[in-house]
């Protein structure tokens, strides 16, 4: 293998990489002969039996996507102290999970849930609401596939100095990701994500170690930080504060409801498989997004003036420097391993997702009478499409309509209601809820899609959105309520 004198990983680096990658195919033929039937639940929920272990490791790794090692720590360096809010962020989500999953897991149990879309359709049974649902969670798949297919091209290339490029990187991650998901499923996939889990995991502990012992830890580094980056110890500023908070909505309302964490909770063991996970899930961001921060706050008194995407990169900036140290280069291999894990757990759960949502709620319908090997193998096929699809645009999709991907929280964030309210108020008719998700789209799409501000008041466009379709919903709730309550 000839190598560019660029190349972040040595040549056994690479190789090692390369080893680790191909024997993810192996873990998807284990999920395939653990396999007791050709069943949807089998197939999507890994027969709906993970234990504490497993399943706290697979929504672990799912929830830390490869903006955790690298677009926290490229914010961290820019913002300073200030992004430590982060942390509040990510245990937001756990949040999020915990306002409706108690109440939603037994209902999966004694309903056979395999997608969103089965849980919408029994609660309001309402096809427009579902379609509406299922095709918002779909768009938003789609872009969270996009987004980390992308980035793990130009990781891939970056590290292996051009050995290889941008396409080929994609290409090949996506053949290794799609083979082992149709070979086991989401039995692959939560094995797959477990390695990957305890990879981050351990590789982000061993990180900090290594950077705090060779650059300081915060409270040694402080003359330098005044004297090199004083700007980013500045007094929090009310628009700042403004924006926390509307992150924090968008995270809490929004990421807690993506289509692949509800499949978690369908796929727990019990309901105390699933209570201890979320548990462990809570403690996750002190143990993982606050040691990748501190990083990049140490990395900006010792790197200064680097721009948006070179401070992307600033834990491998730190660990480069040290290359020349004995055994550094095994800890850059194991860096990068982790990086390209945490992002492979994003797609392969997120085309699994689609795959479901597809087969379960669109085919299914159409096809009553289908049988579950059939269903099986159109969601296997159909795998193999949505990543054909989502390689051509991440190679070539113009980086100019690149903009259009960042709104899919903000318009995945208005299910919320239909979900967190559902779950809780008995009464909440679908006509309420139709009305509310209409106009919070329409008013998220309004300020994106013109000339208007695209965060109205400092927030943005999709909390104002959501606050619209609250608005709504319990306007026609409460009408509704009055009405009959008069009759």
């Amino acid at each position: 293998m000839t190598m560019s004198k660029e190349a972040l990983l040595s040549e056994s680096g690479i190789w090692f990489l390369l080893l680790y990658l191909t024997s993810l195919i192996l873990i998807g033929f284990a999920g395939k002969f653990a396999s007791k039937e050709a069943t949807l639940k089998e197939f999507y929920l890994g027969g709906a039996g993970f234990g504490v272990g497993v399943l706290f490791l697979t929504m672990y790794a799912t929830q830390y996507s490869g903006n955790s090692l690298i677009g926290f720590a490229g914010s961290a360096y820019r913002n300073g102290w200030l992004f430590l809010v982060s942390v509040t962020f990510m245990i937001a989500i756990v949040g999020g999970y915990l306002l409706y999953a108690p109440k939603l897991y037994p209902l999966s149990k004694k309903h056979g849930f395999i997608t969103i879309g089965d849980y919408i359709s029994f609660r309001y049974n309402s096809k427009i609401l579902t379609y509406t649902i299922v095709s918002i969670a779909i768009f938003a798949l789609a872009n969270y596939m996009l987004t980390n297919l992308k980035a793990i091209g130009y990781v891939m290339s970056y590290v292996t100095g051009g050995a290889i490029g941008f396409s080929e990187g994609i290409i090949f991650m996506a053949i290794i990701m799609v083979v082992y998901e149709t070979l086991g499923g989401m039995r692959s996939v939560a094995w797959t994500d477990a390695i990957q889990g305890v990879l981050l995991f351990v590789g982000v502990i061993i990180i900090f170690t290594v950077i705090t012992l060779h650059y300081g830890t915060l409270a040694q580094n402080s003359e330098l930080f005044l004297q090199q980056t004083p700007q980013l110890f500045a007094p929090i500023t009310l628009q700042e504060q403004v924006q926390w908070l509307s992150i924090l909505i968008l995270i809490f309302f929004g990421i807690a409801v993506y289509p692949q964490a509800i499949q978690r909770i369908y796929a727990a063991r019990d309901e105390k498989s699933l209570k201890r996970s979320l548990s462990l899930m809570v403690i996750m961001p002190l143990l993982t997004t606050l040691p990748l921060i501190v990083i990049a706050i140490i990395g900006s008194a010792h790197f200064t003036n680097l721009n948006k995407q070179e401070s992307e990169q600033i834990i491998l900036l730190m660990l480069s420097e040290l290359s020349h140290i004995e055994g550094m280069q095994i800890v850059i291999t194991l860096f990068v391993s982790a990086a390209i894990a945490a992002i492979m757990s994003t797609v392969d759960s997120a085309m699994l997702a689609i795959a479901s949502l597809f087969t379960q709620d669109i085919y299914h319908k159409q096809k009553p009478d289908a049988s579950q090997r059939e269903l099986t193998y159109v969601g296997k096929v159909f795998s193999w499409i949505v990543m054909a699809v989502m390689v051509l645009l991440a190679i070539n999709l113009p980086s100019t309509i690149w903009w259009l991907i960042q709104i899919k929280l903000e318009l995945l964030v208005q299910i919320a209601p239909a979900i967190m309210l559902g779950i809780h108020i008995k009464k909440l008719s679908p006509k309420a809820v139709i009305s509310g998700l209409v106009a919070g789209i329409f008013i998220t799409l309004l300020f994106l899609l013109t000339s208007l501000p695209s965060k109205p008041f400092g927030f943005h466009a999709g909390v104002l959105g959501l606050a619209v379709n609250f608005l709504i919903l319990f306007v026609i709730h409460f009408r509704e309520i009055n009405r009959f309550g008069n009759r």
